[in-house]
């Protein structure tokens, strides 16, 4: 049995009740301005090189990221090694000053001892002495070591016997500890009703060789010395 719808309002009805998009492929073919065309690709160019700056600049920021914690990271540790650093070299200075005083204390302990020392071994019988002055330089700097100066002093004496008066010049000088022995002025005064001569010596006190440190001193001297 054949049966006709009569009643288009049904029809209607029924493509109402789904959503139905456009037909792009008939929109296109209904487009025939090649302007238009031109303008919608270049559109879309547009748009997916914009997506793809997007995407693009996003990895970029993420990448950047990374990179930007690493580098605090490795920025607190060098900022760290560099307060380690300080504080160790501020304890080296400390010490260098400390050891630079005490080497400076040391660098002419001995040159009193060393200086009475010579003078009396070279001193003449029937010869005294009535006074020695010495004024210690600054020390000096040989290196890293602090060593002492020269040191000049002076020697005065009483004689009887102006020969006892030229040999102790003569062992002054041969004295490794002593050198730039130089005769002061001379002359004869009365002590006791006894005419005798007053006399001066200049000379300069030296850090002897380390073979006259070792044998007369010993090893122990000789590093003291």
């Amino acid at each position: 049995m054949i049966e006709i719808n009569l009643l288009p309002s049904q029809r209607k009805k029924k493509a109402r009740a789904g959503v139905r998009l456009p037909e792009f492929g008939d929109l296109l073919r209904s487009v025939r301005d090649p302007l238009l065309i031109g303008a919608i690709g270049a559109w879309a160019l547009v748009l997916a090189a914009i997506g793809l700056v997007f995407v693009t600049q996003q990895a970029q920021l993420a990448s950047l990221r990374n990179e930007h914690t690493t580098v605090e990271s490795e920025a607190r540790r060098f900022r760290a090694l560099m307060a380690q650093k300080r504080r160790a070299e501020r304890l080296r200075d400390s010490l260098l000053a400390e050891l630079q005083s005490i080497r400076q204390i040391d660098a002419d302990r001995y040159v009193w001892p060393h200086i009475m020392e010579e003078v009396t071994k070279a001193l003449p019988d029937f010869t005294w002495l009535v006074g020695i002055d010495f004024t210690p330089a600054p020390p000096g700097v040989e290196g890293d070591t602090l060593v002492a100066q020269a040191v000049t002093f002076q020697v005065d004496g009483r004689t009887p016997d102006i020969g006892a008066y030229t040999r102790f010049l003569r062992q002054l000088g041969d004295s490794p500890w002593i050198t730039n022995v130089v005769p002061g002025a001379t002359q004869t005064v009365v002590e006791e009703a006894k005419p005798i001569t007053a006399f001066t010596i200049q000379a300069q006190f030296r850090l002897a060789d380390s073979v006259y440190i070792r044998r007369r001193f010993g090893s122990i001297g000789a590093n003291r010395s």
